[in-house]
Protein backbone atom coordinates (compact mmCIF):
# COMPACT_ATOMS: atom_id res chain seq x y z
CA UNK A 1 0.00 0.00 0.00
CA UNK A 2 2.93 2.36 0.62
CA UNK A 3 3.93 2.14 -3.06
CA UNK A 4 0.37 2.94 -4.10
CA UNK A 5 0.32 5.90 -1.72
CA UNK A 6 3.65 7.10 -3.08
CA UNK A 7 2.32 6.98 -6.64
CA UNK A 8 -0.91 8.77 -5.72
CA UNK A 9 1.14 11.53 -4.09
CA UNK A 10 3.68 11.94 -6.88
CA UNK A 11 4.60 15.58 -7.52
CA UNK A 12 4.35 15.87 -11.31
CA UNK A 13 6.08 19.24 -11.36
CA UNK A 14 9.34 17.48 -10.47
CA UNK A 15 9.44 15.82 -13.88
CA UNK A 16 7.05 17.56 -16.30
CA UNK A 17 5.23 20.78 -17.17
CA UNK A 18 2.07 18.78 -17.79
CA UNK A 19 -0.87 19.13 -15.41
CA UNK A 20 -4.08 17.25 -14.69
CA UNK A 21 -7.35 19.15 -14.95
CA UNK A 22 -10.41 17.60 -13.29
CA UNK A 23 -13.53 18.81 -15.15
CA UNK A 24 -16.58 18.96 -12.83
CA UNK A 25 -20.24 19.28 -13.81
CA UNK A 26 -23.75 18.72 -12.44
CA UNK A 27 -25.49 15.54 -13.54
CA UNK A 28 -29.02 14.73 -14.61
CA UNK A 29 -30.67 14.70 -11.17
CA UNK A 30 -29.59 18.28 -10.57
CA UNK A 31 -27.74 17.18 -7.42
CA UNK A 32 -25.34 14.45 -8.57
CA UNK A 33 -21.85 15.71 -9.28
CA UNK A 34 -19.77 14.20 -12.08
CA UNK A 35 -16.12 14.66 -13.03
CA UNK A 36 -13.38 13.34 -15.27
CA UNK A 37 -9.75 14.25 -15.79
CA UNK A 38 -7.58 15.22 -18.75
CA UNK A 39 -3.92 16.05 -19.28
CA UNK A 40 -2.94 19.57 -20.35
CA UNK A 41 0.48 20.65 -21.64
CA UNK A 42 1.09 23.22 -18.89
CA UNK A 43 -0.41 25.35 -16.09
CA UNK A 44 -3.59 27.31 -16.81
CA UNK A 45 -5.12 30.06 -14.66
CA UNK A 46 -7.76 31.48 -17.02
CA UNK A 47 -10.81 29.25 -17.71
CA UNK A 48 -11.24 30.85 -21.14
CA UNK A 49 -7.88 29.31 -22.10
CA UNK A 50 -9.06 25.79 -21.29
CA UNK A 51 -10.40 23.52 -24.04
CA UNK A 52 -14.05 22.55 -24.15
CA UNK A 53 -14.69 18.86 -23.66
CA UNK A 54 -17.53 16.40 -24.13
CA UNK A 55 -19.15 13.53 -22.29
CA UNK A 56 -21.83 10.88 -22.81
CA UNK A 57 -25.03 12.55 -21.66
CA UNK A 58 -27.02 9.34 -22.08
CA UNK A 59 -25.07 7.93 -19.11
CA UNK A 60 -25.90 10.88 -16.87
CA UNK A 61 -29.60 11.27 -17.71
CA UNK A 62 -28.93 14.38 -19.81
CA UNK A 63 -29.20 13.19 -23.43
CA UNK A 64 -30.71 10.46 -25.59
CA UNK A 65 -28.58 7.50 -26.62
CA UNK A 66 -28.81 8.33 -30.32
CA UNK A 67 -27.60 11.91 -29.76
CA UNK A 68 -25.63 11.66 -26.54
CA UNK A 69 -22.80 14.17 -26.87
CA UNK A 70 -22.87 17.02 -24.33
CA UNK A 71 -20.24 19.76 -24.34
CA UNK A 72 -18.52 21.06 -21.21
CA UNK A 73 -17.64 24.76 -21.08
CA UNK A 74 -14.98 25.55 -18.44
CA UNK A 75 -16.16 28.41 -16.20
CA UNK A 76 -14.04 28.56 -13.03
CA UNK A 77 -10.68 27.20 -11.89
CA UNK A 78 -9.69 26.02 -8.41
CA UNK A 79 -6.51 24.48 -7.03
CA UNK A 80 -6.67 20.69 -6.67
CA UNK A 81 -6.10 19.69 -3.02
CA UNK A 82 -5.88 16.00 -3.92
CA UNK A 83 -3.22 16.15 -6.65
CA UNK A 84 -1.70 19.45 -5.48
CA UNK A 85 1.07 21.11 -7.53
CA UNK A 86 -0.22 22.97 -10.58
CA UNK A 87 -3.13 20.58 -11.04
CA UNK A 88 -6.58 22.12 -11.11
CA UNK A 89 -10.29 21.57 -10.61
CA UNK A 90 -12.50 23.08 -13.31
CA UNK A 91 -16.15 23.91 -12.70
CA UNK A 92 -18.03 23.57 -15.98
CA UNK A 93 -21.54 23.96 -17.30
CA UNK A 94 -23.07 21.85 -20.06
CA UNK A 95 -24.37 22.61 -23.58
CA UNK A 96 -25.64 20.84 -26.67
CA UNK A 97 -23.26 20.66 -29.65
CA UNK A 98 -25.26 23.56 -31.12
CA UNK A 99 -24.31 25.71 -28.13
CA UNK A 100 -27.60 25.71 -26.24
CA UNK A 101 -27.61 25.14 -22.46
CA UNK A 102 -29.07 21.75 -21.55
CA UNK A 103 -32.05 21.80 -19.13
CA UNK A 104 -29.96 20.98 -16.03
CA UNK A 105 -27.55 23.84 -16.77
CA UNK A 106 -28.81 26.42 -14.28
CA UNK A 107 -25.56 28.37 -14.35
CA UNK A 108 -26.23 29.80 -17.80
CA UNK A 109 -29.33 31.72 -16.75
CA UNK A 110 -27.72 32.75 -13.45
CA UNK A 111 -24.77 34.24 -15.36
CA UNK A 112 -27.18 36.25 -17.52
CA UNK A 113 -28.83 37.70 -14.41
CA UNK A 114 -25.54 38.54 -12.73
CA UNK A 115 -24.18 40.17 -15.88
CA UNK A 116 -27.17 42.53 -16.05
CA UNK A 117 -25.68 46.02 -15.52
CA UNK A 118 -28.23 46.86 -12.83
CA UNK A 119 -27.39 43.71 -10.87
CA UNK A 120 -23.63 44.04 -11.39
CA UNK A 121 -23.67 47.64 -10.14
CA UNK A 122 -25.25 46.46 -6.87
CA UNK A 123 -22.42 43.97 -6.21
CA UNK A 124 -24.62 41.29 -4.61
CA UNK A 125 -22.90 39.36 -1.83
CA UNK A 126 -23.91 35.92 -0.60
CA UNK A 127 -23.12 33.80 2.42
CA UNK A 128 -24.39 30.23 2.08
CA UNK A 129 -24.82 28.03 5.16
CA UNK A 130 -24.61 24.50 3.74
CA UNK A 131 -25.87 21.79 6.10
CA UNK A 132 -25.35 18.10 5.39
CA UNK A 133 -25.47 14.71 7.13
CA UNK A 134 -22.77 12.05 7.10
CA UNK A 135 -24.36 8.64 6.51
CA UNK A 136 -23.22 5.10 7.17
CA UNK A 137 -22.34 3.46 3.87
CA UNK A 138 -24.87 0.89 2.68
CA UNK A 139 -27.53 1.48 5.34
CA UNK A 140 -28.55 5.11 4.74
CA UNK A 141 -28.45 5.98 8.44
CA UNK A 142 -26.39 8.77 10.07
CA UNK A 143 -22.95 7.95 11.40
CA UNK A 144 -22.85 7.71 15.17
CA UNK A 145 -26.41 6.32 15.24
CA UNK A 146 -27.06 2.66 16.08
CA UNK A 147 -28.49 1.03 12.96
CA UNK A 148 -32.25 1.24 13.22
CA UNK A 149 -31.89 3.08 16.52
CA UNK A 150 -31.59 6.64 17.69
CA UNK A 151 -29.25 8.88 19.66
CA UNK A 152 -30.25 11.00 22.62
CA UNK A 153 -32.41 14.10 22.21
CA UNK A 154 -31.24 17.36 20.68
CA UNK A 155 -29.10 19.48 22.97
CA UNK A 156 -25.48 18.34 23.32
CA UNK A 157 -24.61 18.02 19.62
CA UNK A 158 -24.80 21.57 18.26
CA UNK A 159 -21.19 22.85 18.28
CA UNK A 160 -20.49 19.97 20.66
CA UNK A 161 -17.11 18.55 21.62
CA UNK A 162 -16.37 14.92 22.42
CA UNK A 163 -16.41 11.50 20.81
CA UNK A 164 -20.10 10.97 21.58
CA UNK A 165 -21.14 14.38 20.21
CA UNK A 166 -18.88 15.49 17.33
CA UNK A 167 -19.15 12.49 15.02
CA UNK A 168 -17.07 12.85 11.84
CA UNK A 169 -14.92 15.83 12.81
CA UNK A 170 -11.93 14.43 10.90
CA UNK A 171 -13.94 14.57 7.66
CA UNK A 172 -15.13 18.09 8.46
CA UNK A 173 -11.63 19.40 9.16
CA UNK A 174 -10.21 17.71 6.05
CA UNK A 175 -12.94 19.35 3.98
CA UNK A 176 -12.37 22.74 5.62
CA UNK A 177 -8.67 22.74 4.75
CA UNK A 178 -9.28 21.35 1.26
CA UNK A 179 -11.66 24.24 0.54
CA UNK A 180 -9.15 26.83 1.73
CA UNK A 181 -6.41 25.20 -0.36
CA UNK A 182 -8.68 25.15 -3.43
CA UNK A 183 -9.38 28.88 -3.14
CA UNK A 184 -12.98 28.60 -1.96
CA UNK A 185 -14.16 31.39 0.33
CA UNK A 186 -15.17 29.04 3.13
CA UNK A 187 -15.69 31.09 6.26
CA UNK A 188 -16.38 28.48 8.92
CA UNK A 189 -17.77 25.10 10.01
CA UNK A 190 -19.77 23.82 12.95
CA UNK A 191 -21.53 20.76 14.28
CA UNK A 192 -25.30 20.78 13.93
CA UNK A 193 -28.28 19.68 16.03
CA UNK A 194 -27.96 15.91 15.60
CA UNK A 195 -24.92 13.63 15.60
CA UNK A 196 -23.46 13.22 12.14
CA UNK A 197 -24.91 16.52 10.91
CA UNK A 198 -22.57 19.42 10.10
CA UNK A 199 -22.50 22.78 8.37
CA UNK A 200 -19.98 24.77 6.38
CA UNK A 201 -20.35 28.37 5.30
CA UNK A 202 -19.19 29.89 2.00
CA UNK A 203 -19.00 33.65 1.76
CA UNK A 204 -19.28 36.49 1.51
CA UNK A 205 -18.83 35.84 -2.21
CA UNK A 206 -20.09 38.06 -5.02
CA UNK A 207 -22.39 37.08 -7.86
CA UNK A 208 -21.95 33.93 -9.93
CA UNK A 209 -18.87 32.94 -7.93
CA UNK A 210 -21.11 32.02 -4.99
CA UNK A 211 -22.70 29.23 -7.02
CA UNK A 212 -19.36 28.04 -8.41
CA UNK A 213 -17.81 27.88 -4.95
CA UNK A 214 -20.71 26.09 -3.25
CA UNK A 215 -20.78 23.43 -5.97
CA UNK A 216 -17.02 22.84 -5.85
CA UNK A 217 -17.17 22.73 -2.03
CA UNK A 218 -19.84 20.02 -2.38
CA UNK A 219 -17.61 18.18 -4.86
CA UNK A 220 -14.71 18.25 -2.38
CA UNK A 221 -16.96 16.92 0.37
CA UNK A 222 -18.15 14.08 -1.86
CA UNK A 223 -14.53 13.18 -2.66
CA UNK A 224 -13.44 13.27 0.97
CA UNK A 225 -16.35 11.13 2.14
CA UNK A 226 -15.56 8.75 -0.72
CA UNK A 227 -12.05 8.35 0.70
CA UNK A 228 -13.43 7.98 4.23
CA UNK A 229 -15.93 5.27 3.33
CA UNK A 230 -19.07 7.19 4.31
CA UNK A 231 -21.79 8.88 2.29
CA UNK A 232 -22.96 12.47 2.46
CA UNK A 233 -26.64 13.40 2.28
CA UNK A 234 -27.95 16.83 1.29
CA UNK A 235 -31.54 15.71 1.81
CA UNK A 236 -33.50 18.37 3.76
CA UNK A 237 -34.95 15.68 6.03
CA UNK A 238 -32.31 12.93 6.05
CA UNK A 239 -34.05 10.93 8.77
CA UNK A 240 -37.79 10.59 8.09
CA UNK A 241 -38.82 10.24 11.72
CA UNK A 242 -38.85 12.42 14.82
CA UNK A 243 -37.68 10.85 18.03
CA UNK A 244 -37.98 12.36 21.49
CA UNK A 245 -36.86 15.99 21.15
CA UNK A 246 -34.64 15.32 18.13
CA UNK A 247 -36.06 16.88 14.96
CA UNK A 248 -33.38 16.69 12.27
CA UNK A 249 -33.57 18.79 9.13
CA UNK A 250 -30.99 20.34 6.81
CA UNK A 251 -31.01 23.70 5.08
CA UNK A 252 -28.91 26.10 3.03
CA UNK A 253 -29.77 29.46 4.54
CA UNK A 254 -28.73 32.25 2.19
CA UNK A 255 -27.39 35.51 3.62
CA UNK A 256 -27.65 38.34 1.12
CA UNK A 257 -26.83 42.00 0.69
CA UNK A 258 -26.39 44.55 -2.07
CA UNK A 259 -24.24 47.66 -2.12
CA UNK A 260 -27.34 49.76 -1.39
CA UNK A 261 -28.16 47.56 1.62
CA UNK A 262 -24.63 47.85 2.97
CA UNK A 263 -24.58 51.66 2.68
CA UNK A 264 -26.20 54.16 5.03
CA UNK A 265 -29.98 53.89 4.83
CA UNK A 266 -29.69 50.26 3.77
CA UNK A 267 -32.34 48.98 6.17
CA UNK A 268 -35.06 50.67 4.12
CA UNK A 269 -33.68 48.95 1.00
CA UNK A 270 -33.70 45.63 2.85
CA UNK A 271 -37.35 46.08 3.82
CA UNK A 272 -38.31 46.84 0.21
CA UNK A 273 -36.43 43.75 -0.94
CA UNK A 274 -38.26 41.60 1.61
CA UNK A 275 -41.58 42.94 0.33
CA UNK A 276 -40.60 41.83 -3.18
CA UNK A 277 -39.66 38.38 -1.88
CA UNK A 278 -43.06 38.09 -0.22
CA UNK A 279 -44.83 38.75 -3.52
CA UNK A 280 -42.76 36.01 -5.20
CA UNK A 281 -42.90 33.55 -2.28
CA UNK A 282 -44.48 30.66 -4.19
CA UNK A 283 -42.04 30.97 -7.10
CA UNK A 284 -39.06 30.95 -4.74
CA UNK A 285 -40.33 27.99 -2.74
CA UNK A 286 -40.78 26.02 -5.96
CA UNK A 287 -37.12 26.61 -6.80
CA UNK A 288 -35.59 26.23 -3.33
CA UNK A 289 -35.01 22.47 -3.26
CA UNK A 290 -36.79 19.12 -3.57
CA UNK A 291 -38.62 17.84 -0.51
CA UNK A 292 -38.58 21.19 1.24
CA UNK A 293 -42.17 20.62 2.39
CA UNK A 294 -40.84 17.94 4.74
CA UNK A 295 -38.65 20.58 6.40
CA UNK A 296 -40.64 23.83 6.33
CA UNK A 297 -43.39 22.81 8.75
CA UNK A 298 -43.56 25.92 10.91
CA UNK A 299 -41.85 24.03 13.74
CA UNK A 300 -38.29 23.67 14.99
CA UNK A 301 -36.94 27.01 13.75
CA UNK A 302 -38.64 26.86 10.34
CA UNK A 303 -41.42 28.90 8.80
CA UNK A 304 -44.50 27.23 7.31
CA UNK A 305 -43.87 26.57 3.63
CA UNK A 306 -47.15 28.19 2.56
CA UNK A 307 -46.80 31.41 4.56
CA UNK A 308 -44.21 34.15 4.13
CA UNK A 309 -42.98 35.91 7.25
CA UNK A 310 -40.05 38.00 8.34
CA UNK A 311 -38.72 39.40 11.58
CA UNK A 312 -35.72 40.68 13.47
CA UNK A 313 -33.71 37.86 15.08
CA UNK A 314 -36.61 35.46 14.39
CA UNK A 315 -35.32 32.04 13.38
CA UNK A 316 -38.86 30.84 12.84
CA UNK A 317 -39.43 33.33 10.02
CA UNK A 318 -38.97 32.93 6.26
CA UNK A 319 -36.53 35.84 6.30
CA UNK A 320 -34.51 36.98 9.29
CA UNK A 321 -32.92 40.39 9.80
CA UNK A 322 -30.12 40.42 12.34
CA UNK A 323 -29.99 42.62 15.41
CA UNK A 324 -26.78 44.26 14.20
CA UNK A 325 -28.41 45.19 10.90
CA UNK A 326 -31.38 46.71 12.72
CA UNK A 327 -29.07 48.63 15.06
CA UNK A 328 -26.73 49.90 12.32
CA UNK A 329 -29.55 50.66 9.90
CA UNK A 330 -27.75 48.75 7.16
CA UNK A 331 -26.29 45.33 6.43
CA UNK A 332 -27.81 42.08 5.17
CA UNK A 333 -30.68 39.65 5.65
CA UNK A 334 -31.00 35.88 5.75
CA UNK A 335 -33.38 33.92 3.53
CA UNK A 336 -34.02 30.81 5.64
CA UNK A 337 -36.21 29.01 3.10
CA UNK A 338 -33.68 27.21 0.84
CA UNK A 339 -33.27 23.49 1.50
CA UNK A 340 -29.89 21.83 1.84
CA UNK A 341 -30.24 20.34 -1.67
CA UNK A 342 -30.92 23.68 -3.35
CA UNK A 343 -29.05 24.67 -6.51
CA UNK A 344 -26.86 27.60 -5.48
CA UNK A 345 -26.97 29.02 -9.01
CA UNK A 346 -30.77 29.11 -8.91
CA UNK A 347 -31.16 30.50 -5.40
CA UNK A 348 -28.54 33.24 -5.61
CA UNK A 349 -29.61 34.50 -9.03
CA UNK A 350 -33.31 34.32 -8.19
CA UNK A 351 -32.86 36.45 -5.07
CA UNK A 352 -30.95 39.03 -7.11
CA UNK A 353 -33.53 38.99 -9.90
CA UNK A 354 -36.46 39.46 -7.50
CA UNK A 355 -34.87 42.11 -5.28
CA UNK A 356 -32.95 44.14 -7.88
CA UNK A 357 -34.77 43.62 -11.19
CA UNK A 358 -38.24 42.92 -9.80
Amino acid sequence: MSLLSDLVNLNLSDSTEKIIAEYIWIGGSGMDIRSKARTLPGPVSDPSKLPKWNYDGSSTGQAAGDDSEVILYPQAIFRDPFRKGNNILVMCDAYTPAGNPIPTNKRHNAAKIFSNPKVASEEPWYGIEQEYTLMQKGVNWPIGWPIGGFPGPQGPYYCGVGADKAIGRDIVDAHYKACIYAGIGISGVNGEVMPGQWEFQVGPVEGISAGDQVWVARYLLERITEISGVNVSFDPKPVPVSVSNLYPHSSSHCNYSTKSMRNDGGLAVIKKAIEKLQVKHKEHIAAYGEGNERRLTGKHETADINTFSWGVANRGASVRVGRDTEKEGKGYFEDRRPASNMDAYVVTSMIAETTILG
